[in-house]
């Protein structure tokens, strides 16, 4: 393999061919080490980077982190190449037939002048590709690997739409209750088993309740996450102010404080929704 040139800007065909030089000889022996398992945790790190530049709104951070994103499909497709099997073109080839194939209203002559239309031929076409005839196995085509709170609103959305959904969000709400109930009944009788399961369904059960007013369930934890850390840290510089340290003070000390953090950082009228 020739040496890699070094140059002032670089283009597509450069990173690919960086990438195979990285991993001939002549490269780095981690990246020749590295197999498609060893980075699959790669792929999603980089892609949830990706996902915190957009919610930056940081054009320069969604760029440097689409290029790590990228690197990953490179690397594997170099992987796939070296053992005689596919190669990147393959890749962009398959692509491009997909959505080819997957736009007929633009390729085609068929109609969608409509987002919803657009999806619900998108869908269709899908299912046919995949010779899933029934929606339980649309189901079961909703990737395993997915985010569960992602996977579970895939999958109510598409059992939704063949009329298996509350008709309001009341419905949906009665079920958090029964399924809190259902919990309480496992954690009472002491049996893990029981409430292992229960969460599953209350958790289910909570995403069904969001996806009544579309929210992301994934975006919500995460924000949630985010309100946790804020509070904890003010209980840590509130105790700090009292000369205390969390270590030594009560719960009911740390959630007075906790309570007051509450109150100053995220004091805010509700926003009400009709559903």
């Amino acid at each position: 393999m020739a040496e890699f040139q070094i140059k002032e800007r670089y283009d597509l065909r450069d990173f690919v061919d960086l990438i195979a030089y990285l991993r001939s000889e002549r490269g780095c022996p981690w990246d020749r080490e590295q197999t498609h398992k060893s980075i699959r945790r790669n792929v999603l790190e980089e892609a949830y980077e990706v996902c915190e530049a957009i919610d930056e709104d940081d054009g320069g951070h969604l760029r440097e982190e689409l290029g790590d994103l990228l690197m990953q499909v490179i690397f594997h497709a170099r992987m796939e190449e070296e053992q005689g099997g596919w190669n990147i073109d393959d890749v962009a080839d398959e692509a491009c037939k997909k959505l080819v194939h997957r736009h007929p209203h633009v390729f085609g002559d068929v109609s969608a002048d409509t987002s919803e239309k657009v999806l619900d031929n998108w869908d269709a076409i899908k299912r046919a590709d995949r010779a899933q005839s029934t929606m339980s196995s649309a189901m079961d085509g909703v990737s395993a690997a997915m985010p569960a709170l992602w996977r579970s609103d895939k999958i109510q959305h598409k059992a939704a739409k063949l009329g298996f959904d509350w008709p309001t969000v009341s419905g949906a709400m009665d079920k958090v209750r029964e399924e809190t109930e259902e919990l309480q009944q496992g954690i009472d009788a002491g049996d893990i088993e029981n409430i292992r399961e229960e969460i599953g369904d209350l958790l289910f059960s909570v995403v069904n309740v969001a996806r009544f007013y579309k929210l992301d369930c994934e975006e919500l934890l995460h924000a949630a996450c985010g309100k946790f850390i804020r509070r904890f840290r003010y209980l840590e510089e509130g105790a700090a102010r009292l000369g205390r340290r969390l270590e030594d003070m009560s719960l009911a000390e740390m959630e007075g404080i906790y309570q007051q953090a509450r109150h100053d950082l995220e004091g805010k009228e509700p926003v009400h929704v009709d559903v």
